[in-house]
């Protein structure tokens, strides 16, 4: 079995897909998208996503899967990174539900426009919107962690790899993970698993 990995270095929704592929030794391709000059809109691309979004992971040359949650699922089937029994899958998806619902839409978001869009001035109320938003889900995980090695409990799992990749990146959004000192020591514990790489910056 083969796979591609169409995507762009930068993004966390990437990095998730690339850290999980890590994690179980797999080998891909990486196929880097141009976001700026539009790559993910070109009759090709688009064929193997209609919503030309990255990450894409292609099997065998022919079969699309998009979405980063429904990628590390996928790839998840079958190993220690996802429970086999119907309570632990669910929790792990309610996991990553929450990581695209609240977390995405607050850290990525606000990187997105301070990194990226360098912050403009027309957009500072809704970043500060955004930002607060970020500061109450990286409570939500603080306090869970707080009793927890991983949101799986003890098992470190797709709920730990999807979570980690844009709280890591707080600081970009200009928000302090100082105060998240459960997430700290979670993102510690996170980086020292085996088969663990650094996002590219």
């Amino acid at each position: 079995m083969s796979y591609t990995l169409y995507e762009h270095p930068l993004s966390g929704n990437c990095y998730k897909v690339r850290l999980l592929l890590s994690h179980l030794d797999l080998d891909y391709e990486r196929v880097s998208v141009d976001l700026e000059a539009e790559e993910n809109k070109t009759p090709e691309f688009l064929a193997l996503n209609p919503n030309h979004r990255v990450p894409v992971l292609v099997r065998d040359g022919k079969t699309a899967i998009f979405e980063s949650a429904a990628i590390l699922v996928y790839l998840a089937e079958g190993t220690r990174f996802l429970p086999d029994d119907r309570t632990g899958r669910a929790q792990t998806l309610s996991w990553l539900f929450f990581e695209q619902n609240n977390v995405e839409p607050a850290l990525a978001m606000s990187r997105y426009w301070i990194r990226f869009l360098g912050n403009p001035p027309e957009l500072a109320e809704r970043l500060a919107a955004r930002q607060a938003e970020g500061r109450r889900v990286l409570g939500v995980m603080d306090g869970y962690l707080a009793d927890h090695d991983f949101f799986m409990g003890e098992i470190f799992t797709i709920a730990d790899v999807a979570l980690y990749a844009y709280s890591h990146l707080a600081p970009q959004a200009e928000i302090s993970l100082d105060e998240y000192r459960h997430v700290l020591a979670w993102h510690r514990r996170v980086e020292d698993q085996p088969g663990h790489i650094a996002m590219e910056r």
